[in-house]
């Protein structure tokens, strides 16, 4: 099931989880989705382009690479429901006994 999507804001943030498709780049024909770690300003570019400094996801929401890129601000489309990290993923817990246990 997709996650949802919001409409782009002027500033990413550390922690946005967004959606890169080819509407982002032509690089990206496959999508990915990426963590931002930050935006990187100080790099010239076109207008209404932009760097980010991110993690690319995989599918249960773990960084799996570091990644420097180049986007179109316009194509970025922030996820409102981001993969679950592993570390949010629930555990099962310990079967209860029921009554006393005898020993020995």
């Amino acid at each position: 099931m997709p996650a949802e999507e919001a409409a782009p804001t002027d500033t990413l943030r550390a922690g946005d989880v967004i959606l890169l498709t080819t509407a982002a780049s032509v690089q990206f024909r496959k999508p990915i989705v990426v963590r931002v770690i930050r935006e990187l300003p100080d790099r010239h570019t076109y207008d209404g382009w932009l760097w980010l400094d991110a993690y690319e996801l995989n599918p249960k929401g773990d960084a799996i690479a570091r990644r420097e890129l180049f986007v179109m601000r316009a194509g970025v489309r922030i996820q409102v429901s981001s993969p679950r990290r592993a570390d949010e993923t629930r555990r099962p817990r310990p079967a209860r006994r029921s009554g006393a246990v005898g020993v020995g």
